[in-house]
């Protein structure tokens, strides 16, 4: 077993949410919000699609080491999983379920001649090229149903079960108020039904064909895109939660104590805010680079090199992404620090560290839970950004902002290479929308002067 930086962080936070949404910290309150958040049938549904996402980026987060035909390597569950995938490399460009390259090139003869044509594929099937792709394509197409529908009848079956030994209720009662009546349940069907029909139809069609192609080294890029998503979650969810940290409490301290911490803050804030970001950013990775390429023996391997990178470009977002979320939480405790209960309690004797941890952080949590929802989709598409201007993640880990950024090239070929940005571009906007859609339930949930979803 392998534990990388980010692989701790992120299996980290994960347990957090969980205890966060399962553990006795959940408060009455905040039942009734997340009730009401998962009354709307399009916060369910995209939380699913973001639990499917996060499913796979889980998957490329658990590594180990693998005597593979490169010899001993570090790998991921899901490269395990998918090693057909990562192993199918052809010469060049090929386009999505193509046999043939995109291109020309000399093919030798039976009869020893060349001639310019378009050469098979070394990694498809010899019966796909002579006997056509379409029948192969409708069989994997109705395995990927067939096998997304054992799976959501899994997941209704469990759920009749569940309802019938919590309420002593029959398979009818339990089918009618689950699955009739609640219009939830039914659109969380619906959607892990097309997430996984999506992610089986992938997996099975690429046994034979590349879903979406090949670049321009000839790695599949259905690979590539299912890669990218860890790195896109890496950095939404652990530089999230450097901000907040950080935002809440300087935030709590500028808005509660006042003076000179007030001055500090405000100080501190402004001059990181007046900075040009992507600046700032850029000057942070390229001083990273210098000392990794410097003092190389620090860092262990390639992939531990990356992921060394990965996790400070989060740490180095944390620290530039704060400022907007301390302002508000300043603004916010600084009504909070006059009302009624917080006199009583300095009346009492409490210090102020006890007023600020009991009465001034629980009323602002709502601020903090909205922040890191509506952040999230932001840090995504700030990585795509950041790998395009080329101050981003490591040009050897796979992201979408590399994909885009090594695509802006093959737009000026003729005929034109579409593919990668389309699959970079669809993936992302999938997760993005998702996240924005969720996060927007969420907010009106939290929100005390929006009380309810419509």
């Amino acid at each position: 077993m392998v534990i990388l930086w980010t692989d701790a962080l992120l299996f980290g936070v994960l347990l957090m949410m969980v205890f966060y949404g399962f553990g006795r910290t959940l408060t009455d309150q905040a039942s009734r919000a997340w009730r009401q958040v998962f009354s709307s049938k399009i916060a369910v549904a995209s939380f699913c699609v973001c639990l499917v996402y996060l499913g796979i980026a889980l998957m490329d987060s658990i590594h180990f080491m693998h005597e593979g035909h490169k010899g001993q390597q570090v790998v991921s569950a899901l490269d395990w999983a998918f090693d057909f995938m990562g192993e199918q490399t052809e010469t060049s460009y090929s386009a999505p379920l193509s046999t043939h390259d995109f291109a020309k090139t000399q093919v030798l003869q039976a009869d020893q001649t060349t001639r310019w044509t378009y050469a098979p594929l070394k990694t498809i099937a010899p019966h796909l090229v002579e006997q056509g792709r379409m029948g192969f394509i409708s069989l994997q197409l109705i395995k990927s149903v067939g096998f997304s529908l054992l799976l959501v009848g899994l997941i209704y079956g469990v759920g009749l079960c569940r309802h019938r030994l919590r309420f002593r209720s029959s398979w009818s009662d339990a089918r009618q108020h689950c699955f009739i009546k609640g219009e939830a349940p039914r659109v969380s069907l619906i959607a892990i039904f097309w997430c996984m029909s999506s992610l089986c139809a992938i997996y099975f069609l690429s046994q034979g064909l590349h879903p979406f192609g090949t670049d321009k080294v000839g790695i599949d890029i259905a690979y590539k895109v299912l890669k990218s998503i860890r790195t896109g979650f890496v950095l939404g969810t652990l530089t999230t939660i450097i901000v907040v940290p950080f935002a809440l409490l300087m935030g709590s301290l500028a808005g509660y104590c006042g003076g000179r911490v007030d001055d500090f803050v405000q100080y501190l804030y402004t001059t990181i805010s007046s900075i040009p970001g992507v600046l700032l950013i850029a000057f942070m990775i390229l001083t990273l680079q210098i000392h990794m390429a410097n003092h190389p023996e620090s860092y262990g391997t390639m992939i531990e090199q990356a992921d060394r990178r990965l996790f400070f470009l989060c740490l180095i977002l944390g620290l530039t992404s704060w400022t907007g979320l301390c302002r508000l939480i300043r603004g916010e405790t600084l009504k909070l620090r006059s009302l009624a209960y917080v006199d009583a309690s300095r009346a009492l004797g409490a210090s102020s560290w006890h007023i600020i941890r009991r009465h001034i952080v629980p009323n602002v949590f709502h601020l903090v839970l909205i922040a890191i929802v509506l952040d999230f989709s932001g840090l995504v598409l700030a990585e795509a950004i950041l790998s395009y201007v080329g101050v981003g993640v490591d040009p050897t880990t796979f992201s979408w902002g590399n994909m885009i950024n090594s695509a802006r090239l093959e737009l000026a070929r003729e005929p034109l290479v579409w593919w990668p940005l389309l699959a970079a571009f669809s993936s992302m906007l999938v997760l993005v929308l998702s996240a924005n859609l969720f996060s927007e339930r969420v907010r009106e949930a939290f929100d005390p002067k929006n009380t309810r979803i419509t």
